[in-house]
């Protein structure tokens, strides 16, 4: 079944090579290799890649200590904390965060 004919994946193209890409915009920008070391030393810091250091700067979700770990009190299992000041994760909020993905 392909999925390139349903209207919910219609934004999806297909490449030559067989995989299916997800159309997104590259930012790209010159900085003095100071400034990249800088950057990529903060994302580094927080745990996180230097394209989502710099998406949560520009947005302004500014956190300067990686994501926590927490353990569920339902399974025990090892999860991510919530962000300092976010509610839990539930169903709805999901569906609100993916609601523009395509």
């Amino acid at each position: 079944m392909s999925l390139l004919g349903d209207p919910y994946w219609s934004p999806l193209k297909l490449h030559d090579s067989g995989n299916t890409v997800i159309p997104v915009t590259t930012l790209s920008f010159k900085v003095s290799d100071d400034e990249a070391h800088e950057i990529r030393k903060q994302a580094k810091l927080a745990g996180i890649t230097v394209s989502d250091f710099l998406r949560r700067r520009a947005m302004g979700h500014v956190s300067g200590t990686p994501v926590g770990k927490v353990r569920c009190e339902f399974t025990g299992a090892e999860i991510f904390a919530p962000l300092e000041g976010a509610g839990p994760l539930t169903t709805a909020s999901v569906r609100e965060m993916l609601s523009d993905f395509p």
